[in-house]
């Protein structure tokens, strides 16, 4: 079958093969075996298979097989500066670490892939002005297309976002898993961001720490998982 997916992550499995996590289209996350060490068509295949790249390849499904053979890979898409700009990398690293952290099951979601489509396009086309709000555009994106997102119609001035229930509220709620007032009228503001107009909102960069500390607190709330990410060390100095 043809499979088109998103590359995450790399993992080196032998002297001769790596594991490459990746989220398809038609199956959701998938395992492929790719070739490893130093040849030509190890080097050809990591260059294409670098975390938010899009590729198509040809496989085989077979019961209880966990690890899928990787044919004839080819990129999908062609990026222009995602895997050549320092801080594009890093934030591709950190996105592609984020999917791999909260979609460690399920099957296939063509909402989510088309959402990452779209985030890994966007993330190539940033400009200067707009790359320090993108991760925080892509986490509010995120919630969004996996059915998490903070139900905005709730929002009033100076009400108290929930962020177990997702929700503001008049007062405060009776557990610690909520914002203060002022950081729950900047959520409201946030989760009106969007790829287009990331560029307009104008942040200090501890306010835009801040709000991505609110953002993983939020959804390891609701996902779990985000806590073994190897990537939230760096994750800061990215915005």
């Amino acid at each position: 079958m043809k499979l088109t997916f998103v590359c995450l992550r790399l993992t080196r499995h032998s002297d001769s093969r790596s594991v490459l996590t990746a989220f398809s289209r038609e199956l959701g996350r998938v395992a492929l075996s790719v070739p490893a060490g130093g040849g030509k068509g190890a080097a050809r295949t990591r260059a294409i298979t670098m975390p938010l790249s899009i590729v198509q390849c040809e496989t085989s499904v077979a019961p209880g097989r966990e690890v899928m053979p990787m044919r004839q890979p080819a990129p999908a898409t062609v990026f222009g500066r995602l895997h050549s700009h320092p801080v594009k990398q890093m934030t591709a690293m950190f996105v592609a670490d984020l999917i791999a952290a909260v979609m460690r099951h399920g099957g296939a979601d063509e909402t989510v892939f088309d959402y990452l489509c779209a985030s890994a396009a966007a993330l190539d086309a940033a400009s200067e002005t707009e790359l320090p709000n993108y991760l925080l555009c892509f986490m509010t994106g995120l919630a969004g297309a996996l059915g998490i997102e903070p139900d905005i119609s709730t929002w009033r001035p100076g009400r108290i976002l929930d962020l177990r229930e997702g929700l503001w509220r008049q007062t405060a709620p009776l557990h610690s898993d909520a914002l203060d007032p002022a950081s729950s009228d900047a959520a409201a503001r946030l989760a009106r961001m969007t790829f287009a107009n990331m560029g307009r909102y104008r942040m200090t960069q501890a306010e835009r720490r801040l709000a991505l500390d609110q953002m993983i607190r939020y959804m390891a709330i609701h996902l779990g998982g985000i806590g073994a990410m190897r990537t939230l060390g760096v994750l800061r100095s990215l915005v």
